[in-house]
């Protein structure tokens, strides 16, 4: 039987964005991550506040401009010179649902207004009527009505401004959406909700998502691949079942051994990986392997040499000189 092959959507090659913080200092938000994203998945992006995974989803979409690496969406460079109406066509094409739904919202905007900001800028209706129509259309999308067309967003409780967010990426047919956090400032009740509805809306229209979150519970619900972030690097990316079955990365492991488990005899024997020390500073990170300093297999290697970005197992990557087999073997013959 042939192997499908699946098409790249996205790919992403040694990116980086880094910030100057004063006093000649740099922060490495992001540090040579790389990644590709296939058409129709949904990739999982995870990792402690402050690791850079949203400082990668809002680079990748030219938020930020990257300070290194390429991003390459359906074979064309992103972060390219291009033309202003050769960016409006990109833009439409790969949009954002952002983290906070109080502070992405316009509150001088009615709901009608925000969601129609792309159709009016891309043009996609021809008329009032066909815009009105275009707006009520993906107000019952998103599982709201006609009636909340004409309000401001303080009239809304957050999970409503979040499904407006979701209208409002929609509004212009994207092939592509980053979701940065998008459930993160909503109700443990709601939070269900709308990632439930963006799995309908993907499946509904073939979208591609990039989710990013540090919720792994529902990162590993919606995900088709989980990438592990810290400090500005991937450190493991594996299938979402593989990863949170067999994960090979220490900082995996600590991480999945915190996620509550609902069975309180599983929870009460189970073992958890407490880390040791603090998250190092982005401005200073540590040489060699950024998470030796929290790590409980550090070796004397890690200290001078950066991991490898390797594939352990087929599909099951991971940046850790336990798995490096030329490093061990070397190790052995000394």
């Amino acid at each position: 039987m042939a192997v499908v092959e699946r098409e790249k959507l996205l790919e992403v090659k040694n990116l980086k964005k880094h910030f100057n913080v004063g006093k000649n200092a740099v922060l490495k938000a992001v540090d040579n991550v790389s990644f590709d994203i296939y058409k129709g998945e949904t990739l999982g992006l995870v990792g402690e506040s402050g690791c850079g995974k949203s400082t990668t989803g809002r680079t990748i979409i030219r938020l930020y401009e990257a300070t290194g690496g390429n991003v390459t969406f359906e074979g064309e460079d992103v972060h390219g010179k291009k033309s202003r109406k050769e960016l409006k066509s990109f833009n439409r094409r790969m949009q954002m649902i952002f983290q906070d739904p109080y502070a992405s919202l316009n509150p001088r905007m009615t709901i009608k207004d925000i969601i129609a900001e792309g159709i009016d800028i891309h043009g996609l209706a021809k008329n009032d009527k066909e815009r009105m129509e275009r707006v009520y259309e993906l107000l019952e999308t998103v599982g709201l009505n006609r009636a909340h067309a004409s309000r401001y967003p303080h009239e809304f409780s957050g999970g409503q401004r979040q499904r407006i967010g979701i209208a409002r990426a929609l509004a212009v047919d994207p092939d592509f959406i980053i979701a940065d956090e998008p459930i993160s400032a909503l109700d443990v009740s709601i939070q269900a909700q709308v990632v439930n509805l963006m799995m309908k809306l993907q499946k509904e229209r073939g979208l591609t998502y990039l989710f990013i979150a540090h919720d792994l519970s529902m990162v590993k619900h919606i995900s088709d691949r989980v990438g592990v972030m810290y400090l500005g690097n991937i450190v493991e990316l594996a299938a979402s079942d593989e990863l949170y079955e067999e994960p090979l990365h220490p900082y995996t492991q600590a991480l999945l051994s915190a996620i509550p488990v609902p069975d309180p005899e599983m929870e009460r024997s189970r073992e958890r990986i407490i880390l040791e020390g603090d998250l190092p500073s982005p401005i200073s990170p540590p040489s060699g392997c950024r998470f030796r300093t929290r790590c409980p297999h550090a070796m004397d290697v890690c200290a001078s040499k950066d991991p490898k970005w390797m594939e352990a197992r087929e599909g099951h990557w991971v940046a850790c000189h336990l798995y490096d087999n030329e490093l061990n073997t070397e190790n052995k013959q000394q």
